[in-house]
């Protein structure tokens, strides 16, 4: 089998087998990114073939430096987010005008009862309101900083981190109400463990 480095070193000369290769390997991976943000398959699927026109045309900037997966996952993230703000600006816009709560986070002491099931827990995620569930994606899975995501979305930095409480409490309450078999106790940062079964392959 081909190297990566290899493809992506064909791919910055656009050769199209190359870049055919890039998409059959990788596209079920950011496809699922995208439908973490994205719950309309369609739409996911729209925002999947805009990120890989931004990955070829931006591919000579990649360097080398860390990992290329996780460069074109942050490039899908991205895409998914423009898309979502695009079509929910009104929803993303209220996020400032929700009263804020001063809430403690303890992430050692944060439990989550989650089925091991990636199908189930995209449902749950998937179910959230939009800005729960795309501030959620950002901090968790992408690893945005509050900061970041404030500047992405046009909101505080202190709503992000409030949006952010919330959504794991209102997720912890999905997977609880929706489980119908044994579940598995866990930390919740495992909860990110989970999260990424969800851009496995076989996923999709």
């Amino acid at each position: 089998m081909e190297t990566l480095d290899s493809i992506i070193e064909r791919c910055k000369k656009e050769e199209a087998r190359a870049q055919n290769e890039l998409f059959k390997r990788y596209a079920p991976k950011l496809l699922g990114v995208c439908c973490r943000y994205i719950k309309d398959r369609d739409e996911a699927e729209d925002a999947l073939q805009e990120t890989f026109i931004k990955i070829f045309l931006n591919i000579h900037q990649f360097k080398g430096e860390g990992s290329f997966e996780g460069w074109m996952k942050r490039i899908a993230a991205n895409t998914a987010l423009s898309q979502l703000k695009e079509k929910n600006k009104h929803q993303f816009d209220s996020l400032n005008q929700v009263s804020l709560t001063k809430v403690e986070e303890d992430e050692k002491e944060q439990q989550l009862m989650v089925e091991a099931d990636a199908q189930r827990l995209l449902k749950c995620i998937q179910d959230l309101p939009l800005g729960y569930r795309t501030i959620l994606n950002m901090y968790l899975m992408e690893e945005f900083s509050h900061k970041e995501i404030a500047e992405k979305l046009g909101i505080e930095e202190s709503t992000s981190r409030s949006q952010y409480t919330r959504a794991r409490k209102a997720l912890i309450d999905l997977v609880n109400t929706k489980k119908d078999k044994e579940i598995i106790k866990t930390k919740w940062a495992a909860i990110g463990i989970w999260m990424s079964l969800l851009s496995a392959n076989w996923m999709i």
